[in-house]
């Protein structure tokens, strides 16, 4: 797996962080995140499937001790080379390999964002669930960026083009190959009443909201859709429209457990 993200590390700031949807979709999850950072307590963050690094960079700008993780080298080596903190420490970790004794400390906050957890299957992806509980402080927070079954855009998108298969193409409980920079890419979707039952015996449930319910998916940067008129009417209507019922229909969802 860490080739296959290591042959996307180089363009992928281009496909996606700097991309107007990919930014747009990033907003949506920092909206989300205000309540957790507006207190002036100095939080210390576990950054899990961190890329090219934009989150770590922003969390620890906004003054906190972060480490940020990631299984490819590559991007790894990308988000080092990136202006940052001191606070910010990056490191190369295999998801699988997390246990209680990965780190020296606990930590209040433990993301990861837009589906990097799309890469384990439900064993491992409950496996984690539960590991990450033992990393976290009393009352710590896991928050996560998943993509769901049923993205509505996605059914949209192929059903135009002919492509029936690929539009319930996410509505599968096997791996489904997706097309990462030209690599194919074993990746498992999941709603979040899954989530919800990996969870419910260490975390309570504080939010769930859709990501992407109107913002389109990153691979229709190229189309008209992301112009700049579309695109500002699609970001108002996901700030209205943000219901626990919407998430699952989105292309992607934040789901925010705080460990019992």
């Amino acid at each position: 797996m860490s080739n296959d993200f290591d042959t996307a590390a180089l363009h992928y700031d281009n496909v996606f962080t700097n991309s107007k949807i990919g930014k747009a979709q990033r907003d949506m999850v920092y909206s989300y995140l205000q309540s957790i950072f507006k207190t002036s307590q100095k939080l210390s963050i576990l950054e899990l499937n961190c890329g090219t690094g934009e989150d770590a960079i922003n969390f620890a700008q906004k003054g906190h001790n972060v480490i940020a993780t990631d299984i490819s080298e590559k991007m790894i080596a990308i988000a080092n080379a990136k202006k940052h903190p001191n606070s910010l420490v990056f490191k190369t970790l295999d998801i699988n390999q997390l246990s209680a004794q990965s780190f020296a400390n606990k930590f209040d906050l433990i993301f990861s964002n837009f589906g990097g957890l799309n890469c384990l299957n439900s064993s491992q992806l409950n496996s984690f669930i539960r590991k990450a509980s033992k990393l976290l402080s009393p009352n710590g927070k896991l928050i996560l960026v998943i993509m769901p079954k049923y993205c509505l855009w996605e059914r949209f998108y192929f059903f135009i083009k002919g492509a029936s298969q690929k539009a319930i193409r996410r509505n599968s409980s096997k791996a489904v190959l997706a097309n990462v920079d030209g690599i194919q890419v074993p990746t498992w979707y999941y709603n979040p009443k899954d989530i919800i039952s990996f969870a419910k015996e260490s975390y309570t449930i504080n939010q769930i909201r859709p990501i992407g319910l109107f913002i389109p998916p990153s691979y229709l940067e190229a189309s008209f859709i992301s112009s700049t008129p579309f695109l500002h009417i699609f970001k108002n209507l996901d700030r209205y429209l943000k219901h626990i019922t919407l998430a699952k229909y989105a292309d992607h969802f934040l789901i925010e457990l705080q460990k019992k």
